[in-house]
């Protein structure tokens, strides 16, 4: 489509027009590779995590029902973004409805802060298994963990239905053109020609207190853990139970990591540019979703376990 409407005048468009990766669109086809591989590994892998979980009763306990969680987190996280992605790349099919871009907003942010929940449950769960093994089973029970994930998942869809909300309400009159490849919450309030300060300074008061709240809770969960790790007996002790907690730390060191790396340059980094920002962007609604379930099926001796019976049995 023209860039003729950048400079028409209207009020809430019906449609915005997302742009894919600014500047690289001559790439799109190749960028388009990897990322429907990261796909197609983030769907297999998830749903693997999720049917083994199923089929094996031995892993029916709450490590393992967070990780259930944290598997269909990941799923509408990447399906949010990919498809609608994917058609830009590759048919050039650059248009989005006004209210589909604000639902993806939300579906994304919300689930966003979902997965922060979900990384602090499963480092109170690794807390109690290892600080206090005695009262593990006793306490989370499958009624705590219901109530546990409800408040996760409230949190996140209370938190964020003020974005699309405010953003609704905005008019927009200069331009539909979104230079993102999604509808990212700044990437559209920016188009509207009004005062958005209440859209910049919410968006930064749900990003830092779910961060720093969330990120505070698994420190002070983990340096009970450390501890708890280093006053065991022997060298094979401590490492065999630093293994448990290991494949966590990897699955938040790679959803934590390019995510506040990806917000601090879009706020922050004007010398950044746009399309490594967009790329960064997409980096971290991507890879996590595809290294999580790799980590947990690779690093925990249970699910490899249950994944090599499988294959096992199928071949058998």
């Amino acid at each position: 489509m023209s860039d003729s409407n950048n400079t028409s005048n209207f009020t809430n468009p019906s449609t915005f027009i997302l742009l894919g990766i600014p500047g690289l669109e001559a790439a799109h086809i190749w960028i388009s590779i990897p990322f429907c591989a990261m796909y197609a590994i983030a769907i297999l892998g998830n749903f693997t995590i999720l049917y083994i979980v199923k089929m094996q009763p031995s892993l029916h306990g709450s490590m393992y029902y967070f990780l259930c969680m944290l598997a269909v987190t990941d799923l509408v996280l990447s399906t949010s973004t990919l498809p609608k992605m994917l058609s830009i790349f590759w048919f050039n099919s650059r248009e989005i409805n006004f209210s589909a871009c604000l639902t993806q907003m939300y579906f994304i942010h919300c689930f966003t802060v979902v997965e922060s929940g979900i990384f602090v449950a499963m480092a109170f769960d690794r807390y109690m298994a290892i600080c206090d093994p005695l009262r593990h089973s006793s306490t989370l029970t499958n009624r705590i963990m219901a109530k546990i994930s409800i408040a996760v998942v409230l949190r996140g869809g209370i938190l964020i239905i003020l974005k699309p909300f405010l953003a609704r309400q905005w008019p927009y009159c200069r331009t539909n053109i979104i230079a993102h490849s999604y509808c990212e919450h700044m990437a559209v309030v920016k188009l509207a020609c009004a005062d958005i300060r209440i859209s910049s300074y919410y968006g930064l008061f749900v990003a830092f207190n779910v961060a720093s709240l969330d990120l505070f809770f698994i420190t002070v969960s983990y340096i009970q853990i450390l501890r708890a790790i280093f006053s065991l007996p022997t060298k094979d002790a401590r490492l065999k139970t630093f293994r448990t907690c290991s494949s966590h730390l990897c699955v938040i060191s790679a959803s934590y990591i390019p995510s506040l790396f990806s917000f601090l340059t879009h706020r922050f980094g004007q010398n950044v540019s746009l399309n490594f920002h967009v790329l960064m962007a997409n980096v971290y609604l991507l890879v996590p979703p595809m290294l999580n379930p790799i980590i947990y099926g690779v690093r925990t001796k249970q699910i490899r376990d249950s994944l090599l019976r499988l294959f096992t049995h199928q071949w058998a």
